[in-house]
């Protein structure tokens, strides 16, 4: 009996002494520089396949389509896209975290048998502002993303009483990837603080929505720190002037804290091509690398052709909207929710090819091809 009090002492008293799991801090330069010669300059494209209208279909049990997934893969790789954006849903994990978390590493197996890395994106604030699991809704004809969904969701940003409840989604995801080599970077949080606005979505969306997602990034942040992976953490500039974006005290709170945290720095650039020269300018000041994680709206004069050498002479990692056109609609302009469209648009707001791999331009496949191949 003795024995056995000495040996549970022993053990309380060894547990007692080891030291915490280090929390990590925020990359040095150096360490970010080192992940950049690592990668070399990477080029892809926001991946979600043709067949899903939304993050949750793209990964729910019933609707993940390993056949078209595995397709529009290896159609990304004959371009020579080497890196993928991939959205995530917390709704996935409540549902059933071991499946999810196990269809997440099947898709990055898929991605990388054609040796495309992925980012992948943990919370977003864009389009509808209640989730929901189950059958997603069929897009409303000639509507650009009808039936995207926020992460997590009005209901949970919108009280910070429940911002704990998404912990163990942000890190269970992290922790399993963590030192993944097919997983190059985080993007914890897509466009903070961005509002619905469309007709039937403004009177769902929070309000004040600026406080909820500030203080809900700086909690995912923590625990993304604690987690302390090998990859970088980026949380990506996408509003304001941009024109300030490299004076960090000139930004609101919100947007210099995504600068100030982030290993990487990113951004979106649905621009022409001297506003993105100027975001470069801005940007460069933190002298860190560079990643555009959005950008090529066609009909905004944001072009493969007009942008993707700008990116490419800075060494600035370029990921474009969109690849194949199916269920998010996205070749029709934001302006759809307002503008009723009755056909395709002759020129494409978003995407690459349509499903039978017919491309929208052949044009622009040839210039992606130079520009992307060895």
């Amino acid at each position: 009996m003795r024995t056995v009090v000495y040996i549970s002492l022993f053990a309380l008293i060894f547990t007692q002494c080891q030291k915490p799991d280090p929390i990590g801090t925020r990359w040095s330069e150096a360490k970010a520089w080192e992940w950049q010669k690592e990668q070399g300059w990477m080029a892809g494209a926001n991946f979600n396949p043709s067949t899903a209208i939304n993050q949750l279909e793209f990964f729910q049990e019933s609707t993940f389509d390993r056949e078209t997934i595995d397709r529009e893969l290896a159609w990304s790789a004959e371009l020579g896209m080497k890196i993928h954006r991939v959205y995530l849903h917390n709704l996935l994990w409540d549902q059933d975290s071991l499946g999810f978390l196990s269809r997440v590493d099947e898709f990055l197996t898929l991605a990388n048998k054609h040796n495309i890395k992925t980012m992948l994106v943990l919370l977003d604030d864009v389009w509808h502002p209640i989730p929901k699991l189950g059958t997603q809704p069929d897009p409303i004809p000639f509507v650009h993303n009808s039936g995207w969904v926020q992460a997590p969701g009005a209901a949970i940003l919108g009280d910070s009483l429940r911002h704990h409840e998404l912990k163990n989604y942000i890190k269970g995801v992290m922790g399993r990837f963590a030192n993944d080599t097919r997983v190059v970077a985080w993007d914890l949080y897509n466009e903070p603080d961005n509002v619905a606005n469309q007709p039937g979505r403004a009177e769902i969306e929070i309000k004040d929505k600026y406080t909820f997602a500030f203080s809900l990034l700086k909690k995912v942040m923590r625990w993304a720190r604690e987690v302390n992976p090998s990859q970088p953490l980026t949380v990506g500039l996408w509003q304001g002037n941009h024109k300030l974006w490299g004076t960090p005290g000139a930004l609101r709170p919100l947007e210099r804290f995504m600068v100030e945290n982030s290993d990487v720095i990113s951004f979106h650039a649905y621009d022409e091509p001297e506003i993105v020269k100027e975001k470069i300018v801005e940007l460069k000041k933190y002298n860190r690398p560079l990643l555009c994680t959005e950008y090529m709206a066609r009909t905004n004069g944001s072009t493969f052709e007009k942008i993707l050498p700008i990116l490419k002479e800075n060494q600035i990692h370029a990921i474009n909207w969109g690849f194949v056109s199916g269920k998010t609609n996205t070749i029709f302009p934001w302006s759809s929710w307002n503008t009723p469209f009755d056909s395709i648009p002759k020129i494409w707001f978003h995407d690459v090819y349509r499903t039978d791999k017919t491309p929208f331009s052949e044009q622009e496949i040839e210039f992606l091809k130079q520009e992307l191949l060895p």
